[in-house]
C-alpha cells in the first residue's frame, strides 16, 4: 500500500507555465506585433483548410472529379502551412491560437455557403478565399520581414504556393481573351 501511495501522481497545476528546460531557452523572441501578424496568417490558413473541406464535400457538377481533387491539394497545403506557421510561432515563444472560436472571429475569409454547390461557383468561391489568404500574407509581410526574415521566408513559400493555386483554380472558369 505504501508503494501505491508513493507512486501516485500529483495533479498538474492549472494555467500555463514554463518548465525549467523551457526557461533555459535562449534566442529570438517575437514581439507582440510579429506574433499578431503570424496569428493573422494562421487563422486564415486554418479557415482556408476548413472551407476547402466544406467545398470538397459539397461540390457537384461538371468537372467534379478534377475540382474535388484540386480542393484536396489546397486543403493539404493549407494544413501544412498552418502547422508550419504555428510551429514557427512557438519557436519564437509566441502562442498560436487555432481554436475554432478564435478562427471564426478573426479570419478575413467570408463564410462559406452551406449545401451543394456547382463546380463553377466553388471555383469562384475558393479563388476568393485563396486571394483573401494571399492578401493577409502580403499585408503583414513587410512588418514580419523587418523583424524576422526567417518568418518572412515562410510567408514567401506560402505566397508562392497559394498564388499558383489561385491562378490554376481561377483558370477553370476563364475563357481565352479574344485575339486581335
Amino acid at each position: 500500500m505504501a508503494t501505491a501511495t508513493k507512486n501516485k501522481r500529483r495533479p498538474a497545476r492549472s494555467g500555463a507555465e514554463l518548465t525549467a528546460e523551457q526557461n533555459a531557452e535562449n534566442g529570438f523572441t517575437a514581439s507582440a506585433e510579429l506574433s499578431e501578424n503570424m496569428q493573422k496568417v494562421l487563422v486564415d490558413l486554418i479557415e482556408l483548410g476548413l472551407q476547402g473541406k466544406q467545398a470538397h464535400w459539397n461540390v457537384v457538377g461538371t468537372n467534379f472529379r478534377d475540382t474535388h481533387r484540386q480542393l484536396d491539394e489546397i486543403i493539404e497545403a493549407a494544413r501544412e502551412f498552418s502547422d508550419t506557421v504555428a510551429e514557427r510561432m512557438r519557436a519564437l515563444h509566441a502562442l498560436p491560437d487555432g481554436r475554432s472560436d478564435t478562427v471564426s472571429a478573426t479570419t478575413t475569409l467570408p463564410e462559406f455557403p452551406q449545401g451543394e454547390i456547382a463546380t463553377t461557383e466553388v471555383i469562384d468561391l475558393i479563388t476568393e478565399r485563396l486571394e483573401n489568404t494571399i492578401g493577409t500574407c502580403r499585408d503583414v509581410h513587410d512588418a514580419v520581414d523587418e523583424e524576422d526574415p526567417t518568418s518572412a521566408d515562410i510567408l514567401h513559400s506560402i505566397l508562392e504556393s497559394l498564388e499558383q493555386f489561385a491562378w490554376m483554380v481561377s483558370a477553370e472558369n476563364r475563357t481565352p481573351a479574344k485575339r486581335s
